[in-house]
């Protein structure tokens, strides 16, 4: 059987006030070809199919048409999606009695038995070709608190929780693949790319050994850079499809096609060529001049929908008022789309760590209040006890959502 994997999609998210739409509608024409071209039995999603837990009506419009359109196609489609931090859990699966008749399975909530256990089975789904059961998917979403078995660390609650699921599979002679959306030590973030970084400051992470050795392929969302995981080439982040920053413009897009046989499995990228891409200039921050050189050799034309997005990055050394009002006077004219001006003093260019007001904004509050700890306290780290105090308020307002 083959299956594709992807993630991360983030529908409905803005770039600089910019409109992703029609760049998402673009990778999902191409999606739709690729799944008829490589006759995929089954599509996962491993979460943040929405950027907002609370997208717009136009994107879920958007991907529910997606739903639609590939199920219709594709009649013995299968499609299995989970929720990642980004989603509402609850209202991913609202449409589940409609889905359902589409061969379509969300898994946005940990569901429990009326005894409090976690209900195993609700998690551990039939993959089939031709009609047949040939695998099994354990499909995870995205865990909170509380979602997981009681234990000391969030490493071992998640270990156990695997570790009992697949104990529950019908038929372990089959292949067992697990769907998940978390953080794996030994991954790789896009450099300087703040919005990667686990909301709870870094504790929330596990490590490869809390799969099952067993599974024949773990499907990853939550980093944006696709890679395989601590050396384990069944271990996989498909990465996100549009670049989320300026951080990942170096990234390569794609989506991951899995091919079980009777040999074994083999992995393989199926590579995505974005319509947009994302130009930063200068390569480092640099004065005014250098950065206005940069903006003349840029293509003459009129902006469309097309166009690259543009980050200028300037080294100011002294107050520029009208540093903003000069950049668009001379973009004007030129095939772009500025997105951002990243003004940079000498003081934050010899500085470790510097951000822009963008960047802060990508901040999860532990790793702000760390920082902050600090800065305060000559460079002690933050308390064990109050991290754990700010995580819990900031698990209290998720759960509210």
């Amino acid at each position: 059987m083959k299956i594709l994997h992807t993630a991360d999609w983030h529908i409905g998210q803005t770039f600089f006030d910019y409109d992703r739409k029609t760049e998402h509608l673009h990778f999902f024409d191409w999606l739709k070809k690729q799944l008829v071209r490589q006759a995929i039995d089954v599509l996962l999603i491993a979460g943040d199919v929405f950027d907002s837990s609370n997208p717009s009506a136009e994107s879920q419009r958007i991907f529910y048409a997606f739903l639609r359109e590939i199920t219709t196609e594709n009649h013995d489609l299968q499609v299995i999606i989970i929720a990642g931090n980004h989603d509402s859990g609850a209202r991913l699966e609202a449409p589940d009695p409609l889905l359902e008749t589409m061969n379509v399975t969300v898994r946005g909530l940990m569901k429990r038995t009326p005894e409090g256990d976690i209900a195993g089975a609700h998690f551990i789904l039939p993959l089939r070709h031709r009609g047949e059961t040939a695998a099994w998917c354990i499909a995870a979403p995205y865990l909170r608190q509380g979602d997981y078995p009681p234990s000391e660390t969030y490493l071992q609650g998640v270990e156990k929780l695997f570790s009992t699921l697949y104990e529950q599979i019908p038929d372990k002679t089959k292949p067992v693949i697990a769907m998940a959306h978390l953080f794996v030590s030994g991954s790789e973030i896009s450099d300087g790319d703040r919005s990667e970084r686990v909301i709870t400051g870094g504790l929330e992470y596990v490590t490869v050994g809390c799969f099952p050795p067993q599974m024949a392929y773990i499907a990853l969302g939550h980093l944006h850079r696709a890679q395989q995981v601590g050396g384990c080439d069944h271990i996989r982040y498909a990465g996100a499809p549009l670049p989320m920053s300026f951080a990942e413009k170096n990234n390569i897009q794609g989506v991951m096609l899995i091919e079980i046989t009777d040999a074994g499995v083999a992995v393989e990228r199926l590579r995505y060529d974005t319509p947009v891409r994302l130009l930063s200039i200068p390569a480092q921050p640099a004065a005014l001049d250098v950065v206005f050189d940069a903006i003349r050799s840029l293509p003459d034309g009129e902006p469309n929908a097309e166009s690259p997005f543009l980050e200028i990055k300037v080294l100011i050394t002294e107050p520029e008022p009208s540093l903003k009002h000069r950049i668009e006077e001379m973009i004007c004219g030129k095939a772009v789309r500025l997105a951002r001006i990243a003004a940079v003093t000498q003081a934050q260019e010899h500085k470790t760590g510097a951000i822009t007001c963008e960047q802060l904004q990508t901040i999860s509050p532990v790793e702000m209040a760390s920082d902050v700890f600090k800065r305060q306290f000559g460079g002690e780290a933050l308390p064990d006890a109050m991290r754990t105090l700010l995580e819990n308020v900031i698990r209290e307002v998720e759960s509210c959502e």
